[in-house]
């Protein structure tokens, strides 16, 4: 089956929702129909304002974009197959159509980022 560009507002809807979740944590840097983003307002690693997550539409998919895995690249080992196979880089993930598991694995690898972020002090 073909997805379509049509499909694109169900998915960032549900990756949305994902970075939603831990919004009172974070400042809301863009809130637009086809990029969300989540910053820590400042970061004393990096002495300025600093994306930890975001959603962006583009012309061929949409990208949910998770800087916690860039900084504790042991997440990278508790990857399904199937959710690797959509990562690009080592933060980003792409998709086209909504898949609810690995949706749901992008929803636990974000609290786990979070978490190890948190206790290291990087976020």
């Amino acid at each position: 089956m073909r997805t379509s560009t049509s499909d694109f507002p169900k998915v960032f809807a549900g990756l949305r929702a994902i970075l939603e979740e831990h919004s009172p944590r974070f400042r809301v840097a863009a809130d637009r129909p086809d990029y969300y983003c989540l910053e820590i307002p400042y970061s004393p690693k990096f002495k300025k304002t600093f994306p930890v997550g975001w959603v962006k539409v583009s012309k061929s998919y949409v990208s949910y974009h998770f800087m916690p895995i860039y900084f504790a690249p042991a997440l990278q080992k508790t990857l399904s197959p199937a959710l690797k196979a959509r990562m690009q880089g080592k933060s980003c993930f792409n998709f086209r159509a909504v898949d609810e598991k690995l949706f749901e694995e992008i929803r636990k690898l974000t609290v786990q980022g979070f978490a190890i972020s948190k206790k290291a002090n990087v976020v």
